[in-house]
């Protein structure tokens, strides 16, 4: 410990007499708080005084005045009648038009056995062994990986990590039986449910699409019953999840008393790429085994029971765009292997169909306060034509939680930023990509369930999925939590190791 210097001051003199940098206070954040809630809540400080008014003049009724009221109604019986009737008619149309209520009973991720867990050195070990990949190719994939935020404990089907690898149609069946019956069994066991009590059964998987269809696969493992309504979704890419939301969610609109089953999932097996094109070898780095099943209700009973309820959907679709259009693409390399292409405009694309996403999902979701001043900026700029700064909404007004699409780490790093979001909002879909990889559609669920492991989902917060897919495709769904999940009684597949997150995910981690 230093000693103290008697001829130095306490207080330490400035050299020059600035003023505190007021941007960088912390106490802005508190002023910015204060002009939130004054403009959310400002009808209800606006009605109060109103009310208090309104009360204080009920309140000098005396009897006589009430008997005087009620002999002049009983005069204008026809006015009574007509008043009476009209609420009654705009009270029964509000009732029958509302849209029903659509609830997340419960969801459950797949989580495989550990004969099929995959470290980086694995990877890069069975990749050599096949004998397919060039010297230089193969140290691509090693930076690939080192970049990517996977980490030691993904997941790989048999057929593809086995020497030599096997990748036919029974392997891919097998594997596309494995994940989806894991996920259901698991789903049925903590719903209670019977599989007979399933009216809806949407499945989505992009790249394996066989005959007889995976949704029928499911209606013959669980002897579904005959008049099921089904969809097989694919060729939609990793956003194919929340169009399965989407379309459980209309079905259930028109279809009372209804539970719907929505599987996401992709298949390794029969698109694992041994060729030498690099834009298609990306994938190989990045996507990993995993599935998750979800159960929907439209029936009110199921409130007391149900996580969530689904405030919100919002698909973007940019496929009229050349650019955004071919910017995931599966195909053939010069020597006739199939791989799936990612092309260097991808990101660009993501930002662009990002950007028509959240400008449609705002002003349903963002408090009155962020809207005024994203549109006070925007008049300044184009009609005074001031040089004012976009203004970026703080979406952490609106949501407690974000779940990501686990892509990979530039996805992830580029949402940090134009979000504005911090470690902690991000750290559910870098944990995923780090323990499960880029799982598709699926890595939206990881993810939440990797927030009610941590105890984060209270009562009332607001969650925010959101994913990018092929074709090309921007989707979000927002979701309100019914009750506090209370970690100690969920089983998922965090449960057992989440006491090891979050970890520390270098930039670069050499193999």
């Amino acid at each position: 410990m230093s000693s103290l210097n008697p001829n130095e001051p306490l207080i330490q003199q400035s050299s020059s007499r600035k003023l505190p940098d007021f941007k960088k206070s912390v106490k802005l954040k508190y002023v910015k708080l204060g002009y939130h809630y004054l403009v959310t809540h400002g009808m209800y400080l606006f009605l109060t005084p109103l009310i208090v008014v309104i009360a204080a003049q009920l309140s000098t009724f005396s009897i006589r005045d009430l008997y005087d009221l009620w002999d002049h109604l009983r005069f204008n019986l026809i006015s009574v009648i007509l008043c009476s009737t009209l609420l009654v008619f705009l009270s029964t149309l509000y009732f029958l038009t509302r849209p029903q209520p659509v609830y997340l009973v419960d969801f459950s991720c797949y989580k495989p056995d550990r004969e099929r867990k995959c470290s980086r050195q694995i990877f890069m070990e069975r990749s050599q062994l096949t004998g397919t990949f060039t010297e230089e190719n193969l140290e691509f994939q090693r930076k690939i990986l080192e970049r990517s935020g996977l980490g030691e404990s993904t997941y790989l089907p048999e057929a593809v990590i086995r020497v030599p690898p096997n990748p036919c149609m029974a392997e891919a069946r097998k594997e596309a039986e494995m994940v989806m019956f894991g996920a259901l069994d698991q789903l049925f066991e903590k719903t209670s449910l019977k599989p007979k009590d399933i009216g809806i059964l949407i499945v989505n998987c992009s790249l394996f699409n066989p005959t007889p269809s995976l949704s029928a696969m499911v209606i013959n493992h669980y002897k579904l019953r005959g008049n099921i309504i089904s969809y097989n979704l694919g060729g939609m890419g990793c956003s194919a999840g929340l169009i399965s939301i989407d379309l459980a969610k209309d079905l259930l609109q028109v279809h009372p008393n209804s539970y719907a089953l929505v599987i996401s999932m992709e298949n390794i097996t029969l698109n694992w790429y041994f060729g030498n094109e690099r834009s298609m070898l990306v994938s190989n780095c990045l996507f990993r085994m995993g599935g998750a099943a979800i159960l929907l209700s439209n029936k009110r009973s199921d409130c007391w029971r149900s996580k969530y309820k689904l405030v919100h959907t919002v698909r973007t679709h940019k496929g009229a765009d050349d650019k955004c259009f071919s910017c995931v693409t599966q195909k053939e390399d010069p020597t006739g292997r199939i791989g799936v292409a990612l092309s260097k405009d991808l990101m660009a694309v993501a930002g662009d169909a990002l950007k028509t996403n959240i400008t449609t999902l705002g002003p349903l979701v963002l408090p009155m306060s962020e809207q005024l001043l994203f549109f006070a900026t925007l008049v300044g700029k184009k009609l005074f034509k001031m040089k004012l700064k976009p203004y970026i909404p703080d979406f952490k007004l609106a949501f407690e939680h974000f779940c990501i699409h686990a892509g990979g780490r530039a996805v992830l790093d580029e949402l940090e930023k134009n979000l504005q979001l911090s470690d902690w909002h991000m750290e559910p879909s870098r944990m995923t990509l780090n323990r499960f990889g880029n799982t598709s559609s699926s890595s939206l669920w990881y993810e939440l369930a990797y927030s009610e492991a941590k105890g984060r989902i209270k009562k009332g917060d607001r969650t925010w999925q959101i994913a990018f897919g092929s074709g090309f495709k921007c989707n979000s769904a927002v979701w309100k939590a019914l009750r506090t999940v209370n970690p100690a009684k969920e089983k998922n597949p965090w449960m057992d190791e989440i006491h090891q997150f979050p970890v520390e995910v270098p930039k670069v981690s050499a193999i």
